[in-house]
């Protein structure tokens, strides 16, 4: 087939649907010519600033009503922990240095709520986090939250708090684009399968193809080569970071369907109560009101076809 096609799946979250994303083609022209056409989610401009500005503003009194917002409000902007690598996710511009993307646009709707300013650039600030500092950055105060993709588990939660689930995902399998060997979770038997060190895949591999040789990177962008290389035959994780990466790299596919459940939450401080409850109330807003669904056609909903899904049901996962 010729499109990645995600829906809704119940407890399955997102399905791959189809295994070739149909930007492939385009995205790889992207690098250095002036004249590439822009990812998805990646170009910003008026249009994604307009879909920011568009987005409610607390009332002052439930801003003073929560410790965690009015101190954000006080220091003029949310200080988010994320990554400014990740298409349709967050992503830098490279025409005006603004990070779009599904993630940075609901940080930045966040921000928008809680300082009630319009202009986009001033809305965050950016500290780049790995699997390794996302606890700790929010534990000491470093940063307010975390938008990254970040799987809900009952480890973490044990030293975070968790809004949400924003969004559902779940572990999927990608390849190198003539790989016709591997379809499903059950070929990794027998299989060099890489992925990142301490995420929650690295289990799921273990517990899904148990005859797997797993082999352990830190970061993204390793797993990705690992399998681009030959190195490896298989990259496991969350099928939206791999669509993402298939996005802008056609020696790869995302095949199969995911075999696990990732509920991605907003990663929040435990020291305050305040903010979860907080936030867990604007996503409840952003749903009803319709901008989850607007930011999602913006970004993930360039690439992915279909109806537009339905938000999941926020506190539906423990933790959060």
């Amino acid at each position: 087939m010729s499109s990645t096609q995600l829906r809704r799946g119940g407890k399955r979250g997102w399905t791959v649907v189809a295994a070739a994303i149909t930007l492939l083609g385009a995205a790889a022209g992207c690098g250095d010519s002036p004249n590439a056409p822009a990812l998805p989610g990646a170009s910003g401009g008026e249009g994604y600033d307009a879909l920011i500005q568009s987005a409610p503003v607390a009332p002052t009194s439930l801003v003073d009503a929560s410790p965690w917002a009015s101190k954000i409000r006080a220091q003029g902007n949310l200080r988010v922990g994320g990554t400014d690598a990740g298409p349709l996710f967050s992503i830098k511009s490279l025409d005006n240095g603004e990070l779009t993307g599904f993630d940075a646009g609901l940080s930045q709707m966040l921000a928008r709520y809680i300082t009630g300013k319009s202009a986009v650039k001033d809305l965050t600030t950016l500290t780049i986090t790995t699997v390794d500092t996302r606890e700790a950055l929010l534990q000491n105060s470093s940063i307010d939250a975390v938008f990254a993709t970040y799987t809900i588990t009952p480890p973490r939660a044990a030293k975070v708090d968790f809004a949400g689930p924003y969004y559902e995902s779940g572990d999927a399998i990608m390849t190198k684009k003539d790989n016709t060997s591997i379809n499903s979770v059950a070929d990794l038997n027998g299989k060099t399968v890489v992925t990142e060190a301490d995420s929650t895949a690295a289990l799921e591999i273990k517990k899904f193809a148990p005859n797997a040789n797993l082999l352990l990177f830190q970061h993204d962008p390793e797993c990705v080569a690992a399998v681009q290389q030959g190195r490896a035959d298989a990259y496991v994780l969350d099928q939206g970071i791999l669509v993402s990466d298939a996005s802008s790299n056609p020696a790869v596919k995302v095949v199969g369907q995911p075999f696990t459940h990732e509920p991605y939450g907003i990663g929040l401080p435990k020291q305050d109560p305040s903010a979860k409850q907080f936030v867990n109330a604007w996503l409840q807003t952003m749903f009803t009101s319709g901008q989850w669904a607007k930011l999602w056609k913006a970004t993930l909903g360039t690439v992915v076809q279909g109806a537009t899904p339905e938000p999941p049901k926020i506190g539906s996962v423990p933790g959060s």
